[in-house]
């Protein structure tokens, strides 16, 4: 006898991801959260009758988009340091801003307009670094958003902690609270190699292990940075990672923008991750990652956005299209990251930096329901001979018109079912507010 479902999606496409292509007239059978069939739908109105029927007549049917690297609550800091180069962007605006600013309240309204720009994009699960990561899981709660909560860690003080070690100790005390909630995991979030030491590197990497944990980080992001860790410790960034033991299958580096062939190739040895962020690399100028490359020599890559304040949208349909033809520019091969390629990149390939791959990122009996409807019926998608080509080349979060995480419905006909527009609306303007005196 077949378990009964309550809820039935019936779309005219399912994206499962994991084999390539798209299922026509099939549907997914969803029960307490959980995928529990993929089959055809004249199979599926007889065997699920009773369930919950939402009959999708012109959408795809996706696993929902993963952020693989964000820091939400800068979303109230979108549009305040534009057109600068990261350094100066960094250090004469953002960080001296997050001096002043940065408080739970700050972080709590930030991740929750972010958390809301993401799920009506069709992004149900993100990968955050920011600082008080127990507001911003709270926030993601509220929403009821899928999320990675790194524990961000810095060896210079700031509003929210006043060493490395202060950094670690509030970080593992708030995972301590919340790895219980089944939305939220954890990774520890060390800066950047410019801003941490061997030594604290080194306690990361025996955390990380104890734990199981991701270390999650940016690298080589800047010429800049390379040429500043020649200097100071006479090697690039990415071998005093390698040599403080840091690379492995936990490690998700966030741009490697700058990466030559042996840092590729010493990357894929160790199975490593590299979270993609090109629509940030492009605006602050900081350059044109050689994803082909690391594609080929068999690096697991994942799309982010980045933060709001140096992208400036929340935005993985625009961030897969720009992935795509950027690989194709820059390799001088049209075959390069073709579609279904993207579209892995920001589902089940994020999902599986984040070690989340058994759980999320693609259209599977076992796998949580977070799934995302979108419609490819108006007159720009029109004629349509390929859904998962349209999905990254045409389609935009605008075509999104239903999300589900862990089987609950957010998104319902493009409006947000649980959060308040002009709730978030009032919070982003009572920030500019204090922003701009």
């Amino acid at each position: 006898m077949n378990a009964p479902a309550d809820l039935l999606l019936l779309p005219r496409w399912v994206v499962p991801v994991e084999a390539e292509g798209a299922l026509t007239d099939h549907a997914v059978a969803v029960r307490d959260g959980r995928i529990l069939d993929v089959l055809p739908a004249d199979a599926a109105r007889a065997r699920y009758a009773a369930a919950q029927t939402v009959t999708l007549p012109g959408h795809a049917l996706i696993p929902g988009l993963v952020n693989l690297h964000g820091h939400a609550a800068m979303s109230l800091l979108r549009g305040f340091a534009d057109d600068l180069p990261l350094m100066s962007w960094l250090r004469d605006r953002i960080w001296p801003a997050e001096k002043q600013h940065v408080s739970e309240a700050f972080v709590f309204d930030g991740t929750l307009l972010a958390a809301a720009e993401m799920l009506s994009g069709g992004i149900t699960a993100c990968n955050d670094m920011y600082f008080h990561p127990q507001a911003a899981g709270e926030a993601f709660l509220q929403a009821g958003m899928r999320a990675t909560l790194g524990m961000i860690v810095l060896e210079f003080p700031s509003a929210y902690a006043a060493d490395a070690d202060d950094y670690l100790t509030k970080g593992l005390a708030v995972r301590d609270e919340l790895k219980e909630e089944p939305l939220l995991s954890f990774a520890f979030a060390p800066h950047a190699p410019y801003t941490i030491g061997d030594a604290t590197f080194t306690r990361i990497n025996t955390l990380a292990e104890q734990l199981g944990l991701p270390i999650h980080t940016h690298v080589h992001e800047t010429a800049g940075e390379i040429q500043d860790s020649l200097a100071q410790h006479g090697v690039r960034p990415l071998e005093r990672l390698a040599r403080l033991g840091l690379l492995g299958p936990n490690f998700i580096g966030v741009h490697a923008v700058h990466v030559n062939e042996a840092e590729i190739e010493s990357l894929a040895a160790h199975g490593c991750h590299v979270a993609h962020c090109p629509a940030s690399n492009l605006k602050l100028a900081s350059g044109l990652a050689p994803i082909a490359d690391l594609v080929r020599a068999g690096v697991n890559v994942g799309l982010g956005t980045d933060g709001a304040a140096s992208n400036n949208r929340l935005d993985l349909f625009a961030e897969m299209r720009l992935a795509a033809l950027l690989a194709k520019g820059i390799s001088g091969d049209a075959a390069a990251l073709p579609a279904a390629a993207a579209l892995r990149m920001a589902t089940l390939d994020a999902a599986r930096a984040l070690n989340l791959d058994d759980h999320i990122g693609s259209i599977a009996p076992g796998k949580r329901a977070d799934l995302v409807a979108v419609d490819l019926r108006p007159l720009a998608a029109q004629p349509l001979f390929d859904p998962v080509s349209h999905l990254v080349y045409v389609a935009g979060r605008e075509h999104v018109t239903h999300v589900w995480v862990d089987g609950q419905l957010k998104l319902n006909e493009r409006r947000l079912v649980h959060l308040d527009i002009d709730d978030l609306t009032a919070r982003a303007a009572y920030w500019r507010g204090k922003l701009s005196t």
